[in-house]
């Protein structure tokens, strides 16, 4: 089996590609931010090792003696206006992944980068056809994703052995940080009163994301790219299947389009005074009533990538946050 290098590691997709990679016998070195919590990790048979995307010593270091870099370190935001952090992060510490990469002779490279990379197109089947656009209106995670993905394909195109993954809307078990849908899934199974606006959007299984890099990591075309989606559902529906999985029923309150736009643009300011991320900003509405016919038939294709159906990622989400419930007591 590989060695291999994980940076973002303690993420939502990070923590379970190290569990998955563990399973299939692979060790493991994983990128850890200083101060960072190793939660997610705990338990688990890793090699941790502190270090940062934007410091490239501690990259090179990291990736001494590791055949695959599955590089996931990221800043998301749906928060409008420049961020310059999210740049850095996406950008310059993906260029210094490749750098790092490069001088190490690592193998091969597997890079995440985002459904939301991709040009937006308001009609048809988004598929691998489509650019990526680093000159998206939509949002700065956005933006620099773009440009972060177009720089691995460049690396490619000199050489380096890189593949890469585009996932849609993760959910799933072991989201120990509590993503935006997921603290939307864990309000319902705990029987909170919910807001929601309608719309619609794909989500994937965490789960399946992990092996579906793994298989690019194995199968993957050098330069080429694979859309990691799921199965498109409405968020009124969500939130009934997760009524339907517990047996219980709690309050919900769909909030009309209109109104959520207007509360959208006060909110990030509200919620920046409040150190706490907001639920609706104009990003989040955006995505929600945005084209989300999305197509994994090239990963299935060429990778073997195969998604297990929502009803059963829900499932095991809903019960994974009710055994967790205690770590969520206050959020």
């Amino acid at each position: 089996m590989s060695s291999v290098l994980v940076t973002g590691a303690t993420g939502h997709i990070g923590n379970v590609l190290v569990r998955r990679l563990l399973e299939q016998g692979h060790k493991v070195r994983a990128l850890i931010l200083p101060g960072e919590s190793r939660a997610p990790l705990e338990g688990l048979d890793i090699e941790p090792l502190e270090g940062d995307v934007l410091d490239e010593e501690s990259l090179r270091q990291a990736c001494k003696g590791v055949e695959i870099v599955y590089h996931l370190a990221g800043r998301i935001s749906i928060l409008p206006g420049y961020q310059p952090q999210v740049w850095n992060v996406n950008v310059q510490g993906t260029l210094n992944a490749i750098q790092a990469a490069r001088q190490e002779g690592v193998e091969r490279f597997v890079y995440t980068s985002s459904i939301h990379a991709i040009r937006r197109v308001e009609s048809g089947v988004i598929d691998e056809s489509l650019p990526y656009d680093p000159n998206n209106p939509y949002g700065e995670y956005d933006r620099s994703k773009a440009a972060a993905t177009l720089e691995v394909q460049k690396a490619a195109q000199e050489g380096l052995d890189a593949v890469i993954a585009c996932p849609t809307g993760v959910i799933g078990p072991y989201d120990f940080r509590l993503s935006e849908m997921g603290g939307v899934i864990r309000d319902a199974a705990l029987c909170r009163p919910t807001l929601y606006v309608e719309g619609a959007y794909d989500f994937v299984d965490v789960r399946d994301v992990a092996q579906g890099l793994i298989l690019a990591a194995e199968k993957g075309r050098k330069g080429e790219s694979y859309i990691l989606s799921g199965e498109r559902i409405s968020v009124r529906y969500l939130l009934e299947t997760v009524r339907e999985i517990t047996g219980r029923g709690f309050f919900t309150l769909k909030v009309p389009r209109a109104l959520a736009r207007f509360g959208a643009r006060l909110a990030p300011i509200f919620y920046r005074l409040q150190n706490a991320r907001p639920r609706f900003t104009p990003y989040s509405l955006e995505v929600l009533a945005s084209n989300s016919h999305i197509s994994h038939a090239k990963a299935t294709r060429e990778l073997g990538y195969a998604p297990r159906s929502l009803k059963e990622s829900l499932t095991d989400t809903v019960r994974w946050f009710l055994e967790n419930r205690l770590q969520f007591a206050s959020a």
